[in-house]
């Protein structure tokens, strides 16, 4: 799946790093580095990063259907701009 983290909306939160550490890393306390494809093993955790993360700046193509998931987790998390 295709993950794309809108870096001018993060805000350094960490939640994805706490929920998906394979995918997702901070560099320092507020430069998120993170892997744009994550395989399907990582489905569930970044389904649950996605939903966490407190400003939306995640967006995962692929995701609708996963364990865990809200409905709508995977679509364009830009749309609240």
């Amino acid at each position: 799946m295709r993950l794309v983290v809108d870096l001018n909306r993060c805000q350094g939160y960490a939640q994805c790093a706490f929920l998906a550490p394979e995918v997702f890393t901070m560099h320092g306390e507020e430069s998120l580095v993170y892997s744009p494809w994550a395989g399907d093993e990582h489905r569930e955790k970044v389904a649950r990063a996605v939903a966490a993360c407190p400003v939306q700046a995640i967006t995962a193509d692929g995701l609708d259907g996963a364990a865990g998931a809200p409905a709508g987790a995977g679509r364009a998390a830009f749309d609240a701009r």
